[in-house]
């Protein structure tokens, strides 16, 4: 993603607009990969009905933690690599959504520095 450098001109409202909605529909969906991939594996490695793997995989990525008790050994490996990647997923599509909205706050703050000093 190219982002306007610090001695350009600020990017018009239309195109952070859009900009802001590419990343979070980006982020949105990695969250929701994520996501199949944790219903699958709790389908998989617990034999959970689906909506059960869909709330147990829903918790861990939101960072609440599992809902329904693991018994295979199988499962319960998968849940602690899962929460760690869960955790690291979350905190990435957060960046993603905000990078957007950081880079215009610096580049507006380096403006009116550049502005001053002219």
């Amino acid at each position: 993603m190219q982002y306007e450098r610090q001695t350009e001109p600020m990017a018009t409202r239309q195109v952070f607009l859009r900009r802001l909605v590419r990343n979070s529909a980006f982020a949105i969906s990695i969250l929701l990969l994520s996501l199949g991939l944790g219903v699958i594996g709790y389908h998989s490695t617990e034999g959970l009905p689906w909506i059960d793997a869909l709330l147990n995989a829903s918790m861990l990525l939101g960072g609440m933690g599992p809902v329904a008790e693991l018994h295979t050994i199988a499962g319960k490996l998968f849940a602690s690599f899962y929460a760690l990647f869960s955790g690291i997923v979350l905190l990435a599509a957060a960046g993603v959504i905000i990078a957007p909205l950081f880079h215009r706050f610096l580049h507006h703050f380096h403006l009116e520095i550049d502005q001053e000093d002219g």
